[in-house]
């Protein structure tokens, strides 16, 4: 279990219980404002005076105990139920009115449920936001199959600017590919997966440098790809010219679907060994970054 899941358990098991100890204990904070709460010297006291057989008020008077009188109203219940019956029927007896604040909802309750209410709405706010920061984002950017836009306005694009088409979500460059040098292609193992898209006329180039990662930009001069870092040169296509480069530029797998240019970004093509030339392409211009370094 990662360190991510972990932490988002923990914050989940930490709002459940704070929300539970809240709502608790504004119920009983209700239940007591409504129905009252004896104290315990008061429960004492009823207690002995019930247990003591009399108790003396003044100079030789006598107070009646509770349990004498529910003794009597046992035996006045007897004597009429023995008496006989009337033809008049006995009305049920009227109950005593109820508090309208015990009836209902009281402007306390009310409020206190309502800042529980809000309170735990914060809180699952909260954890939702966790949750959406945690959770990897899957639906595009890099690491999913990216729609780059029209093949033909693509081509246009590369040919009239003499420039590859950039893709900033992608992290990658789009760029002609000759289709008389498919078949020179065809015979790298290592270009297998991504000849279809040479056969459709294009080639999708990782932007990032094989040697230590820095991003290669494009010279428009040579009409390579030089790399500002430690001096490695890659043609037109991607394939590793100068430099300490290991070998060309990495690159993504390619379909063209209803005129449209795929790039799938999940799974990065490690790129061609050093000596690959498909294409020939030598520099058509001065270099961008002088000469190569020895890395």
């Amino acid at each position: 279990m990662s360190s991510n899941t972990i932490i988002v358990i923990a914050i989940v098991v930490a709002v459940f219980l704070a929300f539970l100890m809240v709502t608790t204990t504004s119920r009983r904070r209700d239940t007591e404002r409504a129905t009252g709460r004896l104290s315990r010297e008061t429960i004492q006291k009823d207690r002995s005076e019930e247990s003591a057989a009399e108790v003396l008020v003044g100079a030789g008077e006598r107070r009646t105990t509770g349990r004498e009188i529910e003794r009597l109203a046992r035996t006045d219940l007897q004597r009429a139920t023995a008496l006989p019956a009337t033809t008049t029927e006995a009305l049920p007896p009227m109950l005593p009115p109820m508090d309208p604040e015990t009836l209902g909802v009281t402007r306390r309750q009310f409020l206190n449920r309502g800042v529980v209410a809000a309170f735990g709405l914060g809180l699952a706010g909260f954890g939702g936001a966790v949750l959406a920061f945690l959770w990897p984002k899957l639906s595009g950017g890099f690491g999913s199959k990216i729609n780059a836009g029209s093949l033909d306005s693509i081509l246009a694009q590369i040919r009239d600017n003499k420039t590859p088409f950039y893709s900033p979500e992608g992290r990658f460059y789009i760029n002609a590919y000759p289709k008389e040098d498919v078949s020179k292609a065809q015979k790298v193992t290592a270009l297998g997966p991504v000849v279809p898209g040479m056969q459709q006329g294009v080639v999708a180039l990782y932007q990032r440098c094989v040697h230590l990662g820095c991003r290669v930009p494009w010279c428009l001069s040579s009409q390579w790809f030089e790399c500002p870092c430690h001096g490695s040169r890659y043609d037109h296509v991607g394939e590793q010219k100068r430099g300490p480069a290991p070998r060309g530029m990495d690159r993504f797998v390619v379909s063209v679907q209803g005129g449209s240019v795929f790039v799938d970004t999940k799974t990065v093509i490690i790129g061609p060994p050093i000596g690959t030339n498909t294409t020939g392409q030598d520099p058509e211009g001065p270099h961008c970054n002088g000469e190569a370094s020895a890395g």
